[in-house]
């Protein structure tokens, strides 16, 4: 059986994530901050802590399935979990200097 590397899988699911965009802000989720981790297993299971804008944010429902679909193209991925978190609560600092840049903020 081919040896899982987890950082190599990793680095996949992030340029994954990085084709996903926020609906109201023209920036990637990762770019944004909203990612907090991506934990890869030795069985090649993905599991994703991230948060969203705010609770009510109008994407709640469908962002996370997105995020999960989309991770789980990957053919090194046997499986992947999306868990949503508001701890810490997401705010303008976790955004990339990329994101802040391309929405006039710095």
């Amino acid at each position: 059986m081919e040896e899982i590397n987890g950082q190599e899988i990793g680095e996949k699911v992030v340029r994954v994530l990085k084709t996903i965009y926020d609906p109201e802000i023209p920036v990637d989720i990762y770019e944004l901050g909203l990612i907090y981790d991506v934990m890869v297993s030795t069985d090649a299971d993905v599991k994703i802590l991230m948060t969203l804008t705010s609770p009510n944010c109008p994407v709640a429902e469908t962002l996370p399935v997105e995020v999960e679909e989309k991770v789980k193209t990957l053919k090194e991925v046997n499986d992947a979990e999306v868990e949503i978190t508001f701890d810490p609560p997401w705010s303008k600092d976790l955004m990339s200097e990329e994101a802040k840049l391309e929405l006039g903020m710095l």
